[in-house]
Order: C-alpha cells, then structure tokens, then sequence
C-alpha cells in the first residue's frame, strides 16, 4: 500500500527541464523564478539533452529549440528566435534579445511579484517594480547570454563581478573531476544566489525607493519656492534615493526646465549640494559646481567663492558642502549665474 502514493506523488510532481552541461544564469535564474511559484515550488529540475526525457517535463527552459507559451516550452537558441520584452510587450520599451531568464520573466514575472510584494498583480507597485526589476536585472542576463555588449565602443575596463560571472564560477573547472550529483548542487547553490540577490532588490524597491517617490514629488512641486528657475530642489533628511524618480517625473511632467541641482542635509546636520547627472547611467552632470572650486576645502573655498561655512567641493565637482542650507543654496545659485563659464 505504501509504494502506490509513492507512486502517485512521484507522477504528480512537477518538472522543469533544462540543458546538462556547463550550467549558466540564464537558466539558473529561470529555475529560481519558476521554483518560487506555489504550482512549481516542489519542482524536480532535470538536467539532460536528451529530447525524450525534455518531452516528459512540465516545463522546459534554455534547450530543446522551441518558444511554446501553450506548452512551456522556453528556449531563446532557434535560429528563427528574435523575440524581446518589446516584441513580446509591445507597451514595453526594452529591446535586448531574451534569454531563458527573459521568457521566463515575461511569462511569470508579474505574478512573482505579486507574489513577493505581497499585492495584486495589477496593483500599481507591482506594475512599476516589474519593469524595474527587468530594466536593472534581469535584461542584463539576458543581453550577456546573447553576447550583446553593453557598448558599441571598447569598454575601459572589465568587470568580472556581475551575477552571470558569478553564477559561471559555481561551475566545476576544466581540470575537475566531478559527479553528477556535486554539479547539481552547484547548481542549485547558484540558483539561490540569484534568487537572494532578486529578492533583496525587489526589497530594496519596495521598502526604499518606492516610498522615495511620493518626496521627490514634492520637491519637484515646491521647486519654485527653492529658486525663482526651478533648477534646484530640496530635501528635509538625505538619504532619499531621487535620482531615478526625479528622471521619471521630469518626463511625466514634461518639465520646461531641468533640475540641475538637490540639497539635502548630511547626518552632521551640514549641507550637500549635489549635481544632478545628464541620465541614469553617467557620472557627466547636466551642470557641475564652479570648476574653480573643485577639490577646494573649508575656509580657502570660503574666501574664493565668497559664501560663508563652505566646507568642500569634489574635484570632480559633482557634489559640495556647506555647514548651513542658506549656504549650499548659494553654491547652486551662484553656479547657475555663472553656468556660461563653464
């Protein structure tokens, strides 16, 4: 009697197939998205090549030449394969060629954070956080297993440390004599790093960055009564991460004029005047402090700028301070008046 619901419960248990062999994030990452759902969660990842065996999985991910949604059949390698957020999305702007990671994402992503944000799937967290954790997460896995480099010029340096790298290092070395059973263990050792890493970020979204939203809102809205040119806005604490909602909301406010710089104070009760940069992802600022006071400190910046408390400038000039508000307010001030220098 006993090896009947053996039986039963071996048949019923969920399967998710993919390739054997050196194992990478791609697929790592869609074993973990999968396995989180309630239907998969007891999921018996198979790792084979062989078509018979793929055939019999619920779910297969990475191998086998097929993008079937109706039979969960989610491989990016066909050659007749093109498919992107945006082909697949088309409210979506994302362009990058999926990987099993992307598939897998598009096809269950909203409900997984639904699922970890603890709210509907069409709850407006959960709506924004989805194509957050695509644009600053999973697309990067996806444009690495594709070979799509991150710039058409030659990069200046390397960086080794990206969760792909990291998820490659889990694998046996060339010179390693290992069973099956050790490299599934890598396996799965691999795939709850990327899974720690996602859910730490989609956490770090919900507690931190989505609260932020409502107080930069606000800055933007009392922009005027910081400056007459609504260049600079204010915060009352620091630590607020602004910066990508300040781009969103200049886009969905169509502002006439840029934000160029933010105050806040430090946790010395001092002032940081801050650049705001051209976009997300450079270090150049739509307008750095004076150069003349860059990498210039305490009273000798003082006396050269003429403003009272200064206590630093950066040499690159993206961010200054000053022992009062009224003091770093005229640092941005008295560098928009003089902005045609620069």
């Amino acid at each position: 009697m006993s090896a009947e619901p053996a039986a039963k419960v071996a048949r019923m248990m969920a399967t998710i197939g993919t390739h054997d062999g050196k194992f990478h994030c791609d697929e790592v990452f869609a074993c973990y998205m999968l396995r989180k759902l309630p239907v998969y969660q007891d999921a018996k990842v198979i790792r084979t090549r062989d078509p018979a065996l793929l055939k019999t999985c619920d779910v297969v991910v990475d191998v086998g030449g097929q993008f079937d949604v109706s039979r969960h059949r989610y491989d990016h390698h066909q050659r007749s394969f093109s498919e992107t957020m945006k082909s697949l999305c088309p409210d979506k702007k994302w362009e990058t060629k999926l990987s099993s990671a992307g598939l897998v994402y598009v096809h269950f992503g909203q409900k997984l954070l639904s699922q970890l944000l603890e709210r509907p799937e069409d709850d407006q967290m959960v709506n924004t956080l989805y194509d957050k954790m695509y644009e600053n997460f999973v697309e990067e896995v996806d444009a690495i297993d594709n070979g799509i480099n991150q710039t058409e010029e030659k990069p200046r340096y390397v960086i080794t440390t990206n969760i792909s790298s990291r998820v490659g290092h889990f694998n046996p070395s060339w010179n390693e004599t290992t069973s099956d059973e050790d490299t599934m263990i890598r396996f799965y050792k691999a795939m709850n790093m990327v899974g720690e890493e996602f859910e730490e970020k989609v956490k770090y979204y919900k507690e931190s960055w989505w609260p932020a939203r409502k107080l930069v809102e606000e800055a933007v809205t009392k922009r005027f009564k910081v400056a007459p040119s609504g260049e600079i806005i204010k915060f009352e604490s620091g630590g607020c991460p602004w910066k990508d909602h300040l781009f969103n909301l200049e886009e969905d406010k169509e502002l006439a004029t840029q934000v160029k710089f933010v105050l806040y104070p430090d946790e010395k009760g001092n002032w940081r005047v801050q650049c705001v940069p051209k976009d997300r992802n450079t270090f150049e600022n739509r307008l750095s402090l004076l150069n003349k006071w860059c990498g210039v400190r305490d009273e000798e910046l003082s006396e050269l700028s003429g403003i009272p408390g200064c206590i630093f400038v950066h040499a690159s000039g993206f961010i200054g301070g000053n022992k009062t508000y009224d003091g770093a307010l005229q640092m941005a001030l008295l560098t928009l008046a003089n902005k045609s220098s620069q």
